[in-house]
């Protein structure tokens, strides 16, 4: 009996620094994933002052601020492409202290083709920074690990969904529209001092060849059924995210609701529930599969369109809510089954996956804006509708067990 606790005892202590190493290790993958993609959707909380500033009409503004995911598409594409060449935490280094130069250039930007310009250059360097970690996560992460390092990730980026778009309302209402810019600038350069501190602690990278070329490899993901379904998928959850949170932004500023800008910061508070909830992607994955549990995240949004039609700031919010632990919770879910569908060539299949994603959002706002401009709120909202059908069909080509 002596012998055995003898035993136990090491083995407890093994895993209860196990358990502290995850949970360390989940929060530096949370503060790099916040501190890449806080750009990408802070502007948001500020659209109908840029709106102002530049004297536009609300969807030329929300695809010049969405302008961002054209270029993280095209980095995505580029990054994924050459992915098993390129070093993993430079490339995630370097992408984020250059993201600083576009970041606080934004500041002076003359017209809004500048200001496109600019926005399509961050997320060339944001999606470099994405597709870098996603990768790196897959190859650094067991199998055991590797959903709740992804719904770690998924979970930084909902909170800088959050935290982004109150800090950008905030900075923005006290000491105005340059400033917020140059203050985000700081925080690409926080990113980067945390991964040249957190990156180079872990074991070196695998060496990773290619069983083809890139080119060969892209395509052998295009051809295998599920990852194409994923594809899909990725692509309808950015339509249909992008397309709920830029131009509801339009509809709390104007009559009946009526917001200042503060307070259009602080109703994007609806994202907590997110933060939350994604961080058990994983574990939703790993007990029911990934087809239940993206159709189940997929119905939680789908739920939240009629609410945000009504003509009461509760039910608009409780709507927000619903839409946002859908579309991040079928995010983490898709984003962690291209990882293990990939067999082989991870990088450009997640390069790919990401591609497709961030090519939905720029589609999303074309098409949802023109929309919103020309047929109204109703209009944009029945769009965002039909994205999620389309998303919860593709996912038929999931196996049940997957």
């Amino acid at each position: 009996m002596t012998d055995l606790s003898a035993r136990m005892k090491p083995a407890a202590m093994e895993m209860s620094q196990h358990s502290r190493g995850a949970v360390l290790r989940s929060i530096t993958i949370g503060l790099t994933a916040f501190l890449t993609v806080v750009d990408l959707f802070a502007t948001q909380a500020i659209l109908p002052s840029l709106t102002r500033h530049y004297g536009v009409t609300p969807a030329a503004m929300g695809f010049a601020v969405n302008a961002s995911t054209f270029g993280m598409a095209i980095a995505s594409l580029i990054v994924g492409f050459f992915s098993p060449r390129i070093d993993r935490r430079l490339g995630i280094l370097l992408s984020l202290t250059l993201l600083a130069v576009p970041t606080s250039l934004l500041a002076w930007a003359p017209n809004l083709a500048v200001f496109t310009g600019l926005r399509i250059i961050q997320g060339l360097c944001m999606a470099s920074a994405f597709a870098l970690t996603l990768a790196y996560l897959g190859e650094q992460c067991s199998a055991m690990d590797a959903g709740g390092a992804f719904a770690a990730y998924i979970t930084g980026n909902v909170a800088s969904n959050l935290i982004g778009r109150l800090l950008s309302a905030a900075v923005a209402d006290g000491f105005g529209l340059a400033w917020n810019f140059y203050f985000f600038a700081a925080l690409n350069l926080t990113g980067a001092a945390l991964v040249y501190f957190t990156i180079q602690h872990v074991p070196p990278m695998p060496a990773m060849t290619l069983t083809d070329s890139p080119l060969a490899a892209m395509i052998s993901h295009w051809r295998n059924p599920r990852l194409r379904a994923a594809y899909g998928i990725g692509f309808c959850i950015l339509f249909a995210f992008i397309g709920t949170f830029t131009f509801v932004n339009f509809v709390l500023v104007r009559p009946p609701l009526s917001l200042g800008m503060m307070d259009l910061g602080f109703v994007y508070l609806v994202f907590l529930p997110s933060v939350v909830t994604t961080l058990f992607a994983g574990r939703a994955v790993a007990r029911v599969g990934t087809r239940p549990t993206i159709w189940a995240a997929l119905g939680v949004a789908a739920l939240g369109l009629p609410l945000m039609l009504a003509a009461q700031l509760a039910s608009v919010l409780a709507g927000m809510v619903l839409v946002g632990v859908g579309t991040f919770f079928a995010q983490a879910a898709a984003t962690g089954f291209v990882g293990r569908a990939a067999t082989e060539n991870r990088g450009v299949a997640s390069g790919t996956y990401l591609a497709c994603y961030f090519s939905g959002g720029l589609v999303g706002t074309a098409v949802l804006g023109r929309l919103f401009d020309t047929q109204g709120w109703t209009a944009c909202v029945i769009g965002v509708g039909a994205a999620l059908a389309v998303a919860a069909l593709l996912t038929l080509a999931f196996r049940s067990d997957a």
